[in-house]
């Protein structure tokens, strides 16, 4: 072998065949990269800092692309959307102090959405911890209580066991965020940092005892920080063992097969992790249930299957003899439980024991994760006979009938877009292989009545906390997992406006979603509501804002439609234009409507 070196100035070998090999890691992000580059991480998303630096390099070195933003939270984001649509840890870091808490609410969001990822944050030198230095403040007590693990790394050595277990803790039982907390001076080479140190203490110029005993001091604190053997730490969190509770599931299989009237509900949960969908796809259609898609499942079983069905849920639910919640919480979506025909037999199946029975006790409680649960329940009963056949048609006529009274209020023809006509328009634009992503109130629930996810792991939302913010980010991850397929970003006016600057991400980074703002100048989903039950529109009114010329300042197309008649031409040529590589924004003029009146959640 001969020497080389690359250009962060690590070095490596060169085998016979002339392939580069990289020697032993020269600086604490080395080591980071090496562990996420064996567990299959393939992006980190950042917003660049002098803390974090070499994270960034030793990635890069080793074939993870380092994709930076403009908010710190949308590094999160878009961590979050790669872990959901590919099943392996998303991964983000941040500088020190105002980096690590702009990503709070994308944190929060992921840990309610019980996302995989880990989050470094940068942090002042081990020695000037709680001293004053630049950005230094108690980041644990920001981090412990919004993630599923918080912990400090203070030695070099504890670098790789701590990713290796963050990486663990972040993906067994329920899934959640993990924040690592690394000190400056443990990511940059030992030789510089020990010239910082030298340099502040005036080594081998200050004279006197005290000086003396620092610079003794300051040798034995590196020594241990680069060469003390790494201890375990107490804090880290116990590994649960993996739950399966199969007399349950017999249980739950027996009392679908004697059930007449049978509802299946499917939440996010039910795909965490899942590398598979199409066979928790084919495990839905072998039990031969009618079922409701919610959150991240949305389009697990194509644009349209017989057994899904998605208007009347409500109603389905307390009809039912028999109701099967999967990943999904009986939270304020499912009536707190009281949804649900109090005398059908409840089966739910989670990962989580607290959501697994929280506000209701279902008859048939199983531990274990969502999907695995429908799979296993599948090899034990079958609807080969169509027993619920009537049943399922029934729905399917309630469904077809929903379907019916919303084209009926679409309006193809008068001033600007009805958002109603739109999306139907947008529903037949849309390519087979396409992911929606979803950020907003009135415009976005509107959409999610009539767009229909094509394929699983298709649909991505902010999930339980409602969080608006996300497109930006979503849609930058989406794009880089799934390269070559139309991402379309769903954006409302009031939301568009905390991540349009990511179109110069788009740019710089050569994807390109397809953005559609709507823009009807308000908070439409609390305006409507409000003006009627206060008489006021205090704090929802918005301006009709050229959202398309800020995408064309960051280097995008931008496109604005408030003509009906172009509304399949303008959706055309933004296909197009995002085709050919460059990201696009429709800014969509709305009239006014009152297709949602009333539907305000809290």
């Amino acid at each position: 072998m001969s020497f080389c070196a690359d250009p962060v100035g690590t070095v490596c070998f060169l085998d016979p065949l002339g392939a580069r090999v990289p020697a032993m890691p020269q600086h604490g992000g080395d080591i980071i990269a090496e562990v996420l580059a064996r567990h299959g991480v393939s992006h980190l998303f950042t917003l660049c800092g002098g803390h974090i630096s070499p994270i960034l390099t030793g990635c890069d070195a080793r074939g993870i692309r380092v994709v930076d933003v403009r908010d710190e939270g949308n590094a999160v984001f878009a961590a979050d959307a790669v872990a959901r649509m590919t099943g392996v840890c998303g991964v983000a870091a941040v500088t020190a102090g105002p980096g690590v808490t702009n990503t709070v609410t994308a944190i929060k969001n992921a840990m309610m959405a019980q996302t995989p990822l880990i989050l470094f944050g940068g942090a002042t030198a081990t020695l000037l911890k709680g001293r004053g230095s630049l950005q230094d403040i108690d980041q644990m007590a920001v981090m412990k209580p919004i993630t599923k693990w918080a912990t400090t790394v203070k030695t070099v050595p504890g670098l790789a066991p701590t990713v290796e277990r963050a990486l663990a803790v972040a993906s067994e039982g329920v899934p959640g965020p993990v924040f690592i907390e690394v000190p400056v001076d443990l990511l940059y080479p030992e030789s510089v940092v020990r010239m910082w140190y030298e340099k502040e203490a005036g080594f081998g110029k200050a004279k006197g005892i005290g000086a003396k005993a620092l610079e003794l001091y300051i040798r034995g604190h590196l020594y241990r920080q680069f060469r003390a053997p790494n201890l375990p730490e107490l804090s880290l969190p116990v590994k649960l063992p993996q739950l399966r509770g199969d007399g349950l599931i017999d249980k739950a299989a027996e009392a679908l097969r004697t059930a007449k009237k049978p509802v299946i509900v499917v939440g996010s949960q039910t795909l965490v992790g899942v590398k598979d969908p199409g066979r928790l796809a084919r495990a839905i259609g072998t039990l031969g249930a009618p079922v409701f898609l919610a959150g991240m499942s949305r389009g697990l079983l194509g644009r349209t299957h017989e057994l899904q069905l998605r208007h009347n849920r409500g109603a389905a639910l307390k009809e039912a003899d028999c109701v099967i919640v999967c990943g999904f919480p009986f939270d304020f979506r499912l009536g707190y439980g009281r949804g649900i025909n109090r005398n059908a037999t409840l089966i739910a199946a989670n990962l989580s024991s607290h959501e697994l029975k929280k506000n209701r006790r279902p008859d048939i409680a199983v531990e274990m994760h969502a999907g695995e649960f429908l799979v296993a329940l599948a090899e034990r009963v079958t609807n080969a006979s169509g027993a619920w056949s009537d049943w399922t048609a029934t729905l399917r006529q309630k469904e077809k009938a929903r379907d019916t009274e919303i084209a009926g209020k679409a309006a193809a023809s008068g001033e600007l877009i009805d958002p109603i006509h739109f999306f139907t328009r947008v529903d037949e634009a849309m390519a087979d292989d396409a992911v929606l992503v979803v950020d907003g109130g009135d415009f976005v629930a509107t959409a999610s009545y009539i767009v229909r996810p094509r394929a699983p792991l298709s649909w991505l939302d902010p999930g339980v906390f409602g969080t608006l913010g996300v497109g930006g980010g979503f849609a930058l991850g989406a794009s880089l997992v799934r390269p070559g397929r139309e991402v379309w970003l769903v954006w409302g006016d009031g939301s568009s406006a905390y991540t349009l600057a990511e179109f110069d991400t788009y740019v710089r980074h050569g994807v390109a979603p397809i953005a559609l703002i709507g823009n009807d100048a308000s908070w439409m989903q609390i305006a409507r509501d409000q003006i009627e039950v206060l008489g006021t529109s205090l704090g929802t009114d918005l301006r009709r804002s050229d959202y398309h010329k800020v995408a064309e300042g960051y280097g995008g197309v931008g496109l604005v439609l408030t003509d009906p008649a172009r509304v399949d031409q303008t959706l055309a040529e933004a296909k197009a234009i995002a085709k050919g590589g460059r990201p696009v924004c429709i800014n969509v003029h709305l009239r006014k409507t009152d297709f949602r009146k009333g539907s305000m959640s809290m």
